[in-house]
């Protein structure tokens, strides 16, 4: 049996947080794509946060959305997707890789969300081998892996079953040597029950969002969820740490939002890393930092590396 990898790297200590780059650096670059990892890395982030999907032929792909989005995403011919785009799982990786990935449409609201990100063309949608031998390069040997998942229990035809998704994501990290820096987390709990199953000694992290208003669709914590693998959160005495624990995770990835410090404190006393997703904003940042979470999370590296210089931490 491959023993289990040492999860220091991702621990938080004393002076120091672990710096997360979220779909690499989706503040200053396109995100989920070659250059964009290669910015973050460029950056001093020691751990990479992509999103993995699957083509037609079940091809692992770094990106996000189950469809191609119309507000960045451009054909072989530089015009823009049609709404609602091609979903990602009806193409083949020949298909796939013929759109550019490298811009953010002009007028469109993610845009507006996004308005430092830098616009290239000529970027296509990578395969997680691409950036698995990226991280093979030497020089980057220090840098893990925080692969999302992206799985659905709503919607079957965004993905192969997850037995399959999982072992199509080992094969590369196998064939890369990244079993060992990577950990692999998702809001599909069904995922990394299945991960668990094929190969124990792979790190873990279970993403969660409350429901309530404002929740993203895939806010997965309430009675009755599809997405907890039919885990019970109220056997738990009502507490995620305590869920995740004795679900055999090693990291717990909550949004930033809903993290209590009595569950951090909780979550530390079950030996659980806590990496809070996603934080941008310099008052969220800071309030992480007081909080003493392990990982932050962030589409703006940069920020999160000044507001812990200016505290005399550092993220690595």
């Amino acid at each position: 049996m491959t023993a289990a990898p040492d999860l220091e790297p991702l621990r938080g200590r004393p002076g120091v947080i672990r710096l997360h780059g979220h779909r690499g650096a989706r503040g200053l670059m396109p995100e989920n794509t070659l250059p964009g990892f290669a910015f973050a890395l460029a950056c001093g982030v020691e751990i990479l946060e992509c999103d993995v999907l699957f083509s037609r032929e079940g091809t692992p792909v770094v990106t996000h959305n189950p469809r191609l989005s119309p507000d960045m995403t451009r054909d072989a011919e530089g015009g823009w997707v049609a709404a609602p785009g091609p979903l990602v799982r009806a193409l083949s990786l020949e298909e796939l890789r013929r759109f550019d990935a490298g811009g953010l449409r002009s007028g469109s609201a993610y845009a507006a969300r996004w308005p430092d990100q830098a616009f290239l063309s000529g970027v296509p949608v990578p395969c997680l081998d691409e950036l698995a031998a990226l991280l093979a390069r030497p020089g980057h040997g220090r840098v893990w892996l925080n692969l999302e998942i992206k799985s659905s229990p709503l919607h079957p035809e965004h993905g192969p079953p997850p037995p399959e998704q999982v072992a199509a994501v080992l094969a590369v990290l196998d064939d890369y040597g990244l079993a060992g820096r990577t950990l692999v987390q998702s809001f599909d709990w069904r995922v990394l029950a299945e991960l668990r199953r094929q190969r124990p000694s792979i790190p873990r992290s279970f993403l969660s969002e409350l429901s309530g208003e404002g929740a993203t669709p895939e806010a997965n914590i309430h009675d009755g969820s599809p997405w907890m693998a039919g885990l019970s959160l109220a056997a738990h005495g009502g507490s995620l740490p305590a869920l995740v624990a004795a679900a055999g995770g090693q990291a717990w990835s909550p949004h930033f939002g809903d993290l209590t410090a009595e569950d951090l404190a909780r979550a530390r006393a079950l030996g659980l890393i806590v990496n809070v997703w996603t934080v941008n904003r310099p008052q969220d940042i800071d309030r992480m930092i007081a909080l003493g979470v392990d990982g932050i999370i962030t589409d703006f590296p940069g920020r999160v590396q000044h507001r812990l210089k200016a505290q005399g931490m550092s993220w690595r």
